[in-house]
């Protein structure tokens, strides 16, 4: 057969089989269809055009045997059409109006065409375009397969994959996804689409809709001296400063919290605004509070701050009128939630990990970095009782989802979505 279908320079030539009677045929198909003959030893053909010059048209395949089991069928039959042959029936029948397809089948149109037409059958139009490439993931299903299979990801819904599955788990909503498609449309040239785009259709999305919530990644202990001890107070919390109708939420303070390590430095460098000895911060919907003492380990390292705070300045203000120019995020020791979160980053290190001009396995591009668990991250109570991929902000650290692995008690998982700004280019630079 494939000698009779001639190539590209050279037309076919007639199998001496082409001319059978339609009863000789209807006898062998239904013979391939009982099993009576071994794979590869007959195919049914359309007869259309050994002269042509689309290879596709010179007599193509349709049916062949196979003598596998069928998941909905099973045994029943023993032919199976060709992709060529299903391709517009499929179509026709789901009431399809266009068929989209990446460039690679621009050459079975006509195919696709002449099937639909001589089957006297609905006809969709079928349109090609390029594939959709973006930097530092692979789009082939052959190679995710392959990240799959060889362990390299937790399966096709790990949140580093450009799939449906991984993209809803790591919180990526259908209006970032649909805003992305609009922006980069179609076109007839291939092209490598930059994956900051689409973070950056996820931000502006959930900027808009994802509750704000405090948090803290790296923990470190903060006991406020002039604290009333053993007393707690609820304190009024935004939503979400983008939605107005939103409102508000209570958020628990007392004389223990947390603040994130990197809000601190014992001695910060000039334009330092964040919390350092006897220098004066504003805790997020709280108090000015001043720190006095470092406390450390054995080791030197800090591992805990006694502070000072202004009872004055509940809400963040001051009523004389001084000013603080950091603000940091804050959890109550008492009835935060401890969470295991998440870090996710690029799958791979090279921008086109496909890319194998040099002849490097794609494999050997994966980022060994892009994934970060933090045991020991914690929360405000709230988090808890939002529901598995519902996004919510952490503030100044990101966007951030409840991973479906949560146990129903205990420790919550969190997925991070993106970050609140592009850190990769720095740190690549």
């Amino acid at each position: 057969m494939r000698e009779l279908r001639g190539n590209l320079t050279e037309l076919g030539k007639e199998s001496p089989h082409r001319n059978r009677t339609v009863e000789e045929n209807l006898d062998l198909f239904e013979k391939m269809k009982e099993g009576e003959f071994p794979e590869g030893s007959k195919t049914l053909r359309a007869k259309i055009d050994m002269s042509s010059p689309n290879l596709n048209l010179r007599d193509p395949v349709i049916y062949r045997i196979l003598h596998k089991d069928h998941p909905k069928t099973g045994d029943q039959w023993k032919i199976y059409p060709s992709y060529d042959f299903a391709h517009g029936q499929s179509d026709s029948i789901e009431g399809i109006t266009h068929s989209l397809c990446t460039l690679e089948f621009e050459h079975h149109r006509p195919l696709y065409d002449w099937f639909c037409e001589n089957l006297g059958i609905h006809h969709p139009q079928q349109i090609e375009f390029a594939r959709l490439n973006m930097t530092y993931v692979v789009m082939s299903k052959r190679k995710m397969l392959r990240l799959v299979e060889e362990g390299h990801v937790d399966g096709w819904d790990d949140p580093r994959m450009a799939t449906l599955q991984g993209m809803r788990r790591r919180g990526y909503t259908p209006e970032a996804i649909r805003e992305f498609a609009d922006r980069v449309g179609l076109a007839k040239r291939e092209n490598m689409i930059e994956v900051e785009l689409l973070e950056h259709c996820l931000r502006a999305d959930l900027n808009k809709r994802a509750v704000r919530r405090l948090g803290v990644l790296n923990p470190l202990k903060v006991v406020i001296e002039n604290y009333p001890d053993g007393q707690t107070e609820e304190l009024d919390a935004v939503n979400n400063p983008e939605d107005p109708e939103a409102g508000k939420r209570k958020v628990s303070f007392s004389r223990e919290i947390f603040i994130d390590r990197n809000d601190f430095m014992e001695d910060p460098p000039k334009k330092y605004f964040r919390l350092s000895p006897d220098k004066e911060v504003r805790l997020k919907y709280a108090y000015y509070v001043t720190c006095k003492e470092v406390i450390k380990d054995e080791k030197g390292e800090v591992k805990e701050l006694i502070c000072s705070y202004d009872p004055e300045s509940r809400g963040g203000g001051s009523p004389d009128g001084r000013k603080v120019k950091g603000t940091i995020q804050w959890v109550d020791a008492g009835t935060a939630v401890r969470t295991e979160a998440r870090l996710y980053d690029r799958l791979f290190r090279k921008a086109d990990p496909e890319d194998s001009e040099d002849g490097t396995d794609f494999i050997n591009h994966i980022n060994p970095d892009s994934l970060e668990k933090l045991s020991g991250a914690l929360v405000e109570s709230s988090v808890a009782t939002l529901g598995v991929g519902e996004p919510f902000q952490l503030e100044r650290i990101g966007y951030f989802c409840i991973d479906p692995d949560s146990p129903k008690e205990g420790e919550v998982i969190l997925n991070r979505s993106v970050a609140l700004r592009d850190s990769w280019a720095k740190a690549n630079k």
